[in-house]
């Protein structure tokens, strides 16, 4: 249940006696906005681009290789909402344009090819979100399931006579009747209390209903409808597959020979918060009998992505090593399916695999992963272990195979995404299939380029610079310094729809990015680094970084810049108003950590604070307090700007207005902007647009234009 924070409740009051008052506006309360800057030139690319622009993603290639099916997503800042649809592209006619599918005009989304060749895809047409498919592209679309409940991932079985469906369902009823029943009730009893006597409460921007997410099989019959009662398959299973929020399809696969489903998940049990000891079970067939084998029981981290080999004698998952740490190297493992021997591929390769894919023979993985600031597609050898790049510089985050070569979406720090072609030779340049945003080729974008540094412990640490829009050789230009989040996590070379670095050049301001120890891409040790050093290390990284910047590029105004972060980049800015307090002429902190002590009592997931902290805060209160940045407010005197997301549980409202109250009782300028109904994320696109106004306004206020 969404409980409607206080904050909420007044904000709605004020827009109701701000209408009830002909005499005075809606808003009228509400404290004027600084004005942005002018875009740097009248081609430059800025922020109100970005909201609006096309989102391409999920490319998913027919079995015979010809065509690719992705989904592109359409923003109507003015309606506040975002449409999707499904387009597709014949790869062997590649003068004809892609089209959009009719489909799309049901709602049609999340498309799948099955081994038959059909299409299938989830639509709400029928009132809730379930299976369809077609035979072509202009068939008749039919409704393969019809569940009281929405579907909220898919699998079809190998030989497409099965439809796996993942249902949020109460775990303790009988059967999916009776949990239907249950949900109905709860929502209409008088009583608005909800109990819980295990964790999670709530997690990431949800309370939790007490559903579990639980997998059901049905029989697809020659019409292609699914008939029969739904097997329950995970029933007397206590955790949820997908995992929540963010689990998908990946998290489960059918057997070779569709008997049965191999699953990710993680017990709930009452340690869920504080365990990452996801396993790979297998079901006892498809009955639903209760009964599961753990597959790697032998582990006690994290195993995901489960993925047969062609011939389905061996399965391929990654797998991590170190218990409740989340951003532990994902390592590629092998398990021989008939003796359940397991073997490591690839040890050597200090990368973290992402998603997998064995190539049709067999002897290839194909995975993608960061890379010194790159997400690259690379293949690996199952024999020998060899890893060979596929992709240059950029992001690939979505790649299929075709009999001759890849279908892979990229993006880059100057382009969003797009799909591009490249044969297995790896040899050409990627041939670009899709040209999502046409209007951006007339567009200016700000030229940049990666350097290097001798960081923390004389390591070598990366960053990226970018030069303004418009720049002019001589001209001293101010500085958006921006500081990623995670912490485990990368500025590198692609493109964001939150935090966008060419939005800021198109406003005219260079822009430096630090890749700092505990960056991802750059080897698991370099990652490590910054556990139990939060303000030490990447502090020390932060500062060599902008002087290093400053000498090597000499058009940026040093004394002219602003700090900007979110997450764990709001910690650190919130670190430097208390260690660094001379560095910035202003500060602006999104869902920031303020009181570390605090987020070891409030967050939701535990395994994070106690893995990144040293252990529990009454066990290890030191490594709480020790990189605080409550406890240097008497430091504090830069003008900061603080947003928070009230659905954010990850960082808890409180974070932000602690952060807002130190500063307002400190009687520094300041701005606190409250986002009733976004998460750790601002999504929605009008509030992306208040977002950005006042993130832009904000550095206009102190930033001067270039000398």
């Amino acid at each position: 249940m969404r409980h409607r924070s206080l904050l909420s409740a007044a904000c709605a009051g004020i827009a109701l006696s701000g209408a009830l008052m002909s005499a005075a506006p809606a808003l009228a309360q509400v404290p004027p906005a600084p004005v942005p800057a002018a875009p740097a030139t009248p081609d430059a690319f800025t922020y109100k681009d970005m909201i609006t622009a096309n989102r391409l993603g999920d490319p998913q290639v027919s079995p015979d290789g010809r065509y690719v099916v992705y989904s592109v997503t359409t923003t109507d800042v003015e309606a506040n909402r975002r449409a999707g649809s499904l387009w597709m592209l014949d790869l062997e006619t590649p003068d004809v344009a892609p089209r959009r599918l009719a489909i799309s005009d049901q709602d049609a989304n999340t498309a799948r090819w099955g081994g038959d060749g059909n299409l299938y895809f989830l639509s709400g047409k029928s009132g809730a979100s379930q299976v369809w498919r077609v035979a072509s592209p202009t068939a008749t679309p039919v409704q393969v399931t019809n569940l009281p409940l929405d579907v909220n991932a898919y699998r079809i079985s190998p030989s497409g006579d099965k439809v796996a469906v993942s249902l949020a369902v109460y775990p303790d009823a009988a059967d999916l009747d009776a949990s239907v029943e249950m949900g109905k009730a709860m929502a209409e009893r008088k009583t608005t209390g909800q109990v819980y006597d295990r964790m999670f409460v709530r997690h990431w921007d949800t309370w939790n209903d007490h559903t579990q997410n639980h997998l059901f099989v049905q029989s697809i019959g020659r019409n292609g409808q699914a008939t029969g009662t739904p097997a329950w398959v995970t029933k007397g299973f206590d955790g949820d597959t997908p995992s929540k929020p963010f689990g998908d399809e990946s998290d489960f696969v059918f057997t070779p020979a569709g008997d049965s489903i191999v699953f990710s998940a993680r017990l709930a049990g009452k340690t869920e918060p504080w365990s990452t000891n996801f396993d790979l079970w297998k079901t006892n067939g498809l009955t639903g009998d209760g009964t599961f084998t753990n597959l790697t029981q032998d582990n006690p981290a994290w195993d995901a992505g489960p993925v047969f080999s062609p011939d389905g004698r061996t399965l391929a998952y990654r797998a991590m090593a170190r218990p409740g740490f989340e951003a532990d190297r994902y390592q590629i493992v092998l398990m021989d399916v008939q003796s359940g021997q397991k073997r490591e591929i690839a040890s050597n390769w200090d990368r973290s695999a992402d998603t997998l894919q064995w190539s049709r023979d067999g002897q290839t993985l194909y995975t993608t992963a960061g890379d010194v600031g790159s997400t690259r597609l690379f293949a690996v050898d199952t024999r020998n272990g060899v890893v060979t790049p596929v992709t240059g510089p950029g992001h690939v985050s979505a790649f299929q195979q075709t009999p001759s070569g890849f279908v892979f979406a990229q993006d880059s720090l100057k382009s969003p995404s797009d799909l591009y072609f490249k044969t297995y030779l790896g040899r050409e340049m990627p041939r670009r299939l899709t040209q999502a945003n046409p209007a951006f080729d007339a567009k200016a974008f700000g030229e940049y380029e990666q350097f290097s540094f001798p960081g923390w412990n004389n390591e070598t640490v990366h960053g990226y610079v970018i030069k303004p829009v418009g720049y002019e050789e001589g001209k001293k230009y101010p500085v958006a310094f921006l500081i990623h989040g995670g912490p485990q996590g990368s500025f590198g070379d692609g493109w964001s729809y939150r935090w966008n670095p060419e939005t800021y050049a198109g406003a005219g301001y260079a822009v430096v990015m630090i890749d700092f120890h505990g960056s991802t891409g750059y080897g698991q040790a370099f990652t490590d680094a910054i556990s139990q050093h939060w303000g030490d290390r990447p502090l020390e990284d932060l500062q060599k970084g902008w002087a290093a910047a400053q000498q090597k590029y000499d058009f940026l105004d040093g004394s002219n810049a602003c700090a900007l972060g979110a997450s764990y980049g709001g910690y650190m800015i919130n670190w430097i108003a208390g260690n660094w307090s001379n560095a910035f002429k202003c500060l602006v902190n999104h869902d920031g950590v303020f009181d570390t002590f605090g987020m070891g009592y409030s967050t939701e997931e535990l395994w994070f604070t106690e893995w990144e902290y040293g252990g529990t805060p009454w066990d290890k209160p030191e490594g709480y307090q020790k990189f605080n940045p409550a406890n240097h407010v008497e430091n504090w005197k830069t003008p900061m700007l603080v947003v928070q997301g009230d659905h954010d549980f990850r960082i808890p409202t409180a974070q932000g207005l602690s952060t807002y109250t130190a500063l307002q009782r400190r009687g520094i300028d300041s701005r606190l902007i409250v986002f009733p109904n976004e998460n750790h994320w601002v999504l929605k696109p009008a509030n992306s647009l208040q977002w950005h106004n006042e993130v832009f306004g904000w550095l206009n206020k102190y930033l001067t234009p270039a000398q």
